[in-house]
């Protein structure tokens, strides 16, 4: 008896230790031979531009041409960095205590709920997800948030689904993960107004939801206005949440959608992209500017601006984004706006205007508040709209 104690705890003990897991050799074999394949046409790009004729014409030419191999260059090396790190990922978890398991798997099956292999997954960030896999018993099909609010209320943790997971549950089992709450909400509101004797606006706007509680919101002004103008933003923004969801890193995909634009060479394509990311577990956030124009922080009355001088996108070959960081406060509003709100106030009182505006905005519904704040642009340009006017505001609190 002695003997089969001291391996029960053993066991519990193994349960305890972190265990990891990461994909096959023959996967990582082939992804690191891919990356290597990338490396090589990469240095096949990399050498110096020489100079080999003096005329201007030619010169340019293959100028352009050399700055367009540095690009694809680029791009390779970033692909094979890519392929690298998933090759070498290890995840990192640890199975659920006994006990708590059996409670668990107990108390799901009487509301008809298959649950197998819950595990804990710790995060960078501190927190600490949960991945398991569920079904139902009966062939029904139950909401994948109401299972979470059973689970919370099981373990007494509090947690919601994560973003990639599945919403229903069904017979057939599938993976969830479900991530501690943050400690932050956000709502985001957005008004517009279109140039005068134009149907479609040049500005456009995402939001996206992350996983690991972040939201990045992100505002593009098309070069001019009309509808190759809003093709244009659309574009980077449809190229940005691409390479965001491909696991590219924010300053890594601002630079690759430049790069396509400057490799496109169009001299009136110029894009302006303005980012704010918000970190919903840490409440604060990274600004991002290419072209941008003007954010603002409003915290009760007090309106704190912030503006990077920054070049609209395409025009150079590589752009240095420097990111600005903000801790944020429950109630703190963040409003990005496009220049034709800027341009809406009088030429010279432009700053202090659009300051007493925000800080003079009442209530906590972004969306309401946006179009309070296009109003007052509308009337200070007296209804003439030379521009496109864009107006996002995201409110925070604390969860």
């Amino acid at each position: 008896m002695k003997g089969s104690g001291v391996k029960v705890l053993r066991r519990k003990e193994e349960e305890k230790k972190l265990q990891t897991a990461q994909v096959s050799d023959l996967c990582k074999r082939r992804l690191l031979n891919y990356a290597d394949s990338f490396c090589e046409l990469a240095k096949s790009y990399d050498r110096e531009f020489v100079q080999e004729c003096q005329d201007r014409g030619t010169l340019l030419m293959e100028r352009r041409l050399w700055e367009n191999r540095q690009i694809i260059r680029g791009h390779l090396t970033e692909m094979a960095k890519i392929m690298t790190e998933a090759a070498c990922e290890v995840l990192s978890y640890q199975p659920m205590e006994g006990k708590k398991k059996k409670l668990l798997l107990q108390a799901m099956a009487e509301e008809g709920i298959r649950v197998e292999n819950p595990c804990y997954l710790p995060r960078t960030n501190g927190q600490e997800a949960m991945i398991l896999t569920m079904s139902t018993l009966k062939g029904a099909k139950v909401s994948a948030e109401e299972a979470t609010d059973m689970i919370s209320v099981i373990l007494n943790r509090r947690l919601q689904l994560s973003v990639s997971s599945p919403y229903l549950i069904e017979s057939v089992p599938q993976s969830f993960i479900l991530e501690e709450e943050a400690g932050f909400l956000v709502l985001t509101g957005f008004s517009k107004a279109i140039k005068e004797n134009e149907t479609i606006s040049g500005d456009n706007y995402s939001v996206i939801e992350a996983e690991k509680g972040r939201v990045t919101v992100m505002l593009s002004d098309g070069t001019g206005s009309g509808e190759a103008a809003g093709r244009d933003s659309e574009k980077v923004l449809d190229l940005m949440e691409k390479m965001l969801e491909a696991g590219f890193g924010m300053d890594t995909a601002i630079n690759m959608v430049n790069t396509a634009l400057f490799a496109a060479g169009e001299d009136q394509n110029h894009p302006t992209l303005d980012i704010c990311d918000i970190d919903l577990y840490q409440g604060s956030c990274q600004l991002r500017k290419v072209g941008g124009a003007i954010t603002f922080l409003k915290r009760l009355e007090e309106v704190e601006q912030f503006a990077v001088g920054s070049l609209p996108l395409g025009i150079f070959q590589k752009v240095e984004v420097q990111p600005v960081n903000k801790t944020l406060q429950d109630g703190d509003f963040l409003i990005m706006v496009s220049d034709g709100v800027v341009d809406a106030f009088e030429r010279g009182e432009q700053e202090g205007a659009i300051l007493r505006a925000i800080s003079g905005l009442q209530g906590s519904n972004p969306g309401e508040m946006a179009q309070r704040l296009l109003r007052i642009a509308l009337c200070a340009c007296g209804g003439k709209i030379t521009d496109d006017m864009t107006i996002g505001i995201i409110g925070i609190w604390e969860s």
